[in-house]
């Protein structure tokens, strides 16, 4: 889940002026002969100056398979995606054919009648060769409204020569974490971890490891405020406090990648988004120096979220076939191979892992058990909703402006209050 882009109002506004004409350009999406055609407008919502190229050079990949379908590539914030197409999508002005969702947002387009509907289509092209668990985020009501293009989890990034000349071992726990913290800041002078403060889902791995989760949609039952979430809560502020981390309530991305990629510290939580970005910093030039291990566990287990983003076509598209058959293309073995093998992101088709750009991977290799393990978030239409509420008490409880059992309080009190009859 690639999340943090730092959004500008002029980039923003030229995401939306150029599909100003969205839904495409021609209605049906195919010539007489049958040949596909017309315009298929795609929001990519991938990081900026790595991800961003790859994914549009497929996309002219597919340009040149159907010569007379013109797509409209357009890169649009991370930050700014959900609810600029929300209100695309509402007013039927300016929606895109194609938009990459990230996971949580599926199912609440879905809920919202913005999404078509892909049984049956070509867009799910042997889709049994699908992870279940990728599978899993696409669906809303028993219907397939998305599918699948990248699947990932997070773990623990370092700097190998850093932890070396400090002597220590990558993490394995909070505990191991705050003791080579320590030798890191006596034999470096560098701080230890950037915890990101102002994104709460990199909180999640927290949280998950103190064996707490955010609801329990089995149950329709707020689990937050549970004294897991407290215990989450502490352990954070634990880590800022006794300068184990560093953190910052602003533009958290930019400050933590610049950090990391500086030597300024000596690790980050990240996922696999964030590695091409990474090996643009003078530290690791050298690409052999970049380690990454798996989340130090909390006092339970081991805990990292599911993410990813899925490719969803919009239920207003003037082109529905040449939408369906984009969808194909870009989530195809070939081209899940060509992200695997020049961005290190995850497959989420099974056949895509034997693929030798997947196999000679090795962030591929190192965090696809990690995938298998991780905690899948609530697939309900208010899950990205979750985190608003979450975010700001997070941020208040690193800045020191509420308690750990305050801010547990206040986000179970706003998500009941969002989840209508949850207890």
């Amino acid at each position: 889940m690639r999340r943090g882009i730092t959004a500008t109002a002029l980039v923003a506004a030229l995401a939306l002026a150029a599909t100003a004409c969205g839904g495409g350009d021609k209605s049906d999406g195919g010539s007489s002969s049958g040949e596909l055609s017309g315009t298929v407008t795609w929001w990519d919502t991938s990081s900026v100056g790595s991800e961003d190229k790859v994914f549009k050079k497929l996309a002219e990949g597919f340009e040149k398979k159907h010569p007379k379908v013109d797509v409209k590539y357009v890169s649009v914030p991370f930050g700014d995606a959900q609810n600029n197409f929300k209100n695309a999508a509402q007013s039927g002005k300016a929606a895109p054919d194609v938009i990459r969702s990230e996971v949580a947002w599926t199912p609440d387009f879905a809920s919202l009648g913005y999404l078509a509907p892909l049984d049956g289509t070509p867009a799910l092209k042997n889709q049994d060769d699908f992870l279940p668990q990728a599978v899993a985020s696409t669906k809303y009501e028993d219907k397939t409204y998305a599918v699948p293009q990248v699947i990932d989890s997070m773990g623990i990034f370092y700097n190998k020569k850093l932890l070396e000349k400090a002597g220590v071992q990558p993490p394995t726990n909070l505990d191991e974490l705050k003791t080579s913290a320590k030798a890191i800041k006596d034999k470096t002078g560098k701080t230890g971890l950037y915890l990101r403060g102002d994104d709460p889902y990199f909180f999640l791995s927290f949280l998950y490891g103190e064996g707490g989760d955010l609801v329990d949609a089995k149950t329709k039952t707020v689990t937050v405020d549970k004294p897991e979430g407290v215990k989450a809560f502490k352990a954070v502020k634990t880590l800022v406090d006794d300068g184990t981390a560093k953190t910052d309530a602003s533009d958290g991305w930019e400050n933590m990648m610049q950090a990391f990629k500086n030597g300024d510290v000596a690790m980050m939580i990240n996922g696999p988004w964030a590695v091409a970005d990474t090996l643009t910093g003078k530290e690791f030039t050298d690409k052999d120096n970049l380690g990454i291990a798996t989340v130090p566990a909390g006092s339970a287990a081991h805990g990292a979220p599911q993410g990813g983003h899925n490719l969803a076509v919009y239920a207003g598209s003037k082109n529905l076939a040449a939408s369906y058959a984009f969808v194909e293309y870009m989530t195809s073995v070939e081209a899940q191979a060509t992200a695997a093998g020049e961005l290190g992101l995850l497959p989420t088709r099974t056949s895509a892992y034997a693929k030798k750009e997947a196999v000679n991977s090795e962030i591929v290799g190192f965090f696809k058990p990690v995938v298998k393990t991780a905690v899948e978030r609530p697939w309900i239409p208010e899950g990205g909703s979750l985190f608003a509420p979450l975010g700001v008490e997070y941020t208040k409880v690193l800045t020191d402006q509420t308690t750990p059992e305050k801010a547990a309080k206040a986000v179970g009190d706003e998500y009941r209050k969002l989840l209508k009859d949850w207890k």
